[in-house]
């Protein structure tokens, strides 16, 4: 086995990528711990959002895509590195150590390469919550998706019309319903969306005007927005469930990663992309995506709305701490 010294400053370009990924209410919820030959992956629970997120699926599937970007930025750098997840069943919150300079037995020179391509959707991804246009995704594109999720040991289904995307549509209005009835809910989302000026959260700049969507699944009710919608009254999105076997902390890790290999395909075929978490945060509605959705076969993890983005002005960009925030063991002797 050979292993390579890496610089820190290969590093901290690497762990800037990373922290780049999404998170539910853009809290990045990570913190990473750098070391001589490894970078260690923690659940930062002082970012955990308890009253939206209450088992904190939301935050572990959020640092699997932060892991999952630091893996496409580490090869986009030449750097091998070897995952071990989940290492210390008495650390739950040490997610992951990321052994650098130690290459992976397991990957395959195809993987190499699409993660590659991947590092260059990594700043242009956004969190589009608009209408999309009625332009079809092609079939391609969507079995393509799949594929990256199933590298990841994760399936991707999409929503069919009909009684499929109905009971979707029904799972977010109920689970909408339920968080709005819990005491402090409104709060919690008001702390962390509609922000003028901040290093996380939703800004006011990334959720649209509130108005009347005909049918479809509607967005997480966030505080007032100010990006124009610019689509159709109806939205032309396509739904996927991203679904694991079992439903451990291992497997909602990997899906984040799954998520995150999604995502930045999508960005590179010129697709707008949104995660929505709201619907399976919460026991019953998760239930009913389960079992009704993807009739009992798979443990629903994250709904992902994907299509064409309409005309006009670009999402900008969400904002991001500083790696001085997120990083320990990036200062150079």
């Amino acid at each position: 086995m050979t292993t390579t010294r890496v610089d820190l400053g290969t590093v901290r370009a690497a762990l800037a990528l990373a922290a780049r990924a999404p998170s539910v209410h853009n809290s990045q919820p990570w913190r990473w711990r750098v070391g001589d030959d490894r970078v260690d992956l923690y659940a930062d629970l002082t970012r955990w959002l308890p009253l939206t997120d209450t088992d904190g699926r939301d935050l572990v599937l959020s640092c699997g895509a932060a892991l999952h970007h630091l893996q496409v930025a580490l090869r986009a750098l030449e750097v091998p590195a070897t995952v071990v997840r989940l290492p210390d069943p008495e650390r739950p919150d040490l997610l992951a150590t990321v052994r650098l300079g130690v290459a992976d037995t397991g990957s395959s020179p195809a993987d190499e390469r699409s993660e590659v391509d991947a590092a260059s959707a990594v700043t242009g991804r956004r969190t589009d919550r608009r209408r999309y246009t009625d332009w079809p995704v092609p079939a391609e594109h969507l079995a393509d998706l799949a594929a990256r999720a199933a590298e990841r040991g994760a399936l991707l289904r999409v929503v069919p019309e009909g009684r499929a995307l109905r009971t979707l549509a029904l799972a977010v209005r109920a689970a909408a319903a339920e968080h709005a009835a819990v005491p402090g809910y409104d709060t919690e989302l008001a702390l962390w969306s509609g922000l003028q000026s901040s290093e996380d959260g939703v800004p006011v700049s990334a959720v649209p005007v509130p108005g009347d969507t005909e049918g479809g699944v509607p967005p997480r009710h966030f505080a007032a927005g100010e990006m124009a919608e610019g689509g159709a009254p109806a939205d032309g999105a396509t739904l996927l469930v991203l679904g694991t076997s079992s439903d451990d902390r291992l497997s909602q890790l990997r899906a984040g990663e799954a998520m995150s290999a999604v995502l930045l395909r999508a960005t590179s075929f010129g697709l707008a992309t949104c995660p929505l978490s709201e619907p399976l945060e919460l026991a019953g509605t998760r239930a009913l995506v389960r079992d009704q959705v993807l009739d009992g076969t798979l443990s629903p993890q994250v709904v992902l709305r994907v299509g064409w983005a309409p005309p006009g002005e670009a999402v900008p960009e969400s904002p991001r701490r500083p790696l001085s925030d997120q990083v320990e063991g990036l200062e150079e002797s």
